[in-house]
């Protein structure tokens, strides 16, 4: 029997547990996150930048937006149009029909140097209805047909907001008051079509003028209406209306006032003469006022015609005219003349009197 040995190991005393203290990290990584914390806030940082970027983005758009709405109210904001989508129906041009004298000249002045001021439309869907610009767009239409080049096919227009008719009427008006030409004439028909307009409450050509020529003077607007009255008169009988100066149509309407079956007359001499050009019509006017010291002046160095002895009996002269309004006793003595009758004359202006008293005078010289 074999003797079994036994080992003795002595373990050593129960010592009290302590804390064991966590690994202190290096110097080169030390106050540093993992990799996993650097991605997301670097991602957030990204995300925030991005949203102050499209904020900043979005209001520029809106405040660009709303200056093209602004520019686009005040008609500045331009397109190229066809000339073939351009009406010109909404308002009656103050132009003569025939032909346009300058026209030629701005025809020169676009194919050298461009259009320098678009026109104004307001836009109707796919069509454009003419505000401003009525030359400017025969000039285009005049060079396209000359050339047939595709840069006159199309024209600058400023895109204008919708306006009343007498809106319209009056920006129209405004802009070719500078004009140096425009007649007389040209301005009284205007008024006459604004005031015919059955689309505008205006009861006549006198209030018409004073609605759309409201930047003119007193003096302007009160020869603008006697054109339109003498026009009226005649009912289109003048063939070369604008060809009329000042002065003499002036006049023609003042004897036409002051003498009855004046009218009546001028209509007869005019009709008399249906191939007349614009010289013989004039010659025709002055004939009617025999004042042609009141249409135009005299040549220099002429001498002032001398008014004419009155035969007859000295001493005081009265007799009666009739009239529309009643009859009106006329008395005349030696350096004085006196009207008594139904007619009120303080309602009348002081220029018209003025002119109708010329008008006298100019007929006693005769």
């Amino acid at each position: 029997m074999s003797r079994r040995r036994v080992f003795q190991i002595d373990l050593p005393e129960d010592e009290p547990e302590t804390e064991v203290p966590a690994p202190t990290p290096s110097r080169r990584g030390a106050g540093r996150p993992g990799p996993m914390a650097s991605a997301v806030r670097e991602n957030a940082e990204s995300l925030r930048e991005r949203k102050a970027l499209e904020e900043a983005i979005r209001a520029e758009n809106d405040a660009l937006a709303h200056e093209h709405v602004r520019l686009k109210s005040e008609g500045l904001v331009l397109e190229r149009i066809p000339l073939d989508a351009v009406d010109a129906e909404k308002l009656t041009r103050d132009r003569a029909p025939g032909e346009d004298a300058e026209l030629p000249e701005l025809i020169a002045s676009i194919r050298e140097l461009g259009l320098s001021n678009p026109i104004r439309v307001e836009r109707h869907g796919d069509r454009f209805e003419l505000v401003q610009g009525w030359r400017r767009l025969q000039a285009f239409k005049a060079l396209l047909a000359e050339t047939g080049e595709a840069a006159f096919a199309t024209i600058p227009a400023a895109m204008a907001p919708e306006q009343d008719l007498e809106t319209a009427y009056r920006r129209m008006v405004d802009e070719n008051m500078v004009r140096k030409d425009i007649s007389f004439a040209e301005m009284a028909e205007l008024a006459r079509a604004y005031a015919a307009d059955p689309q505008i409450a205006c009861a006549d050509a006198d209030k018409a003028v004073a609605t759309l020529f409201k930047s003119a003077g007193y003096q302007k607007r009160s020869y603008i209406r006697a054109f339109a009255q003498l026009l009226e008169a005649l009912g289109g009988r003048l063939k070369f209306a604008p060809a009329l100066p000042r002065n003499l149509g002036l006049a023609v309407r003042a004897r036409i006032e002051a003498e009855p079956g004046g009218l009546a007359e001028l209509i007869q001499a005019l009709e008399a003469h249906p191939d007349r050009d614009a010289n013989e019509e004039l010659a025709i006017l002055r004939g009617f006022t025999a004042a042609d010291d009141l249409a135009h002046d005299p040549e220099p160095g002429a001498a002032k015609p001398k008014p004419k002895a009155r035969s007859g009996r000295a001493g005081k002269m009265t007799f009666r005219l009739s009239r529309p309004d009643g009859e009106a006793k006329c008395t005349a003595a030696n350096g004085r003349l006196e009207l008594r009758g139904e007619t009120d004359f303080t309602a009348y202006d002081r220029q018209r009197l003025e002119r109708a008293v010329a008008a006298f005078y100019a007929a006693l010289d005769d």
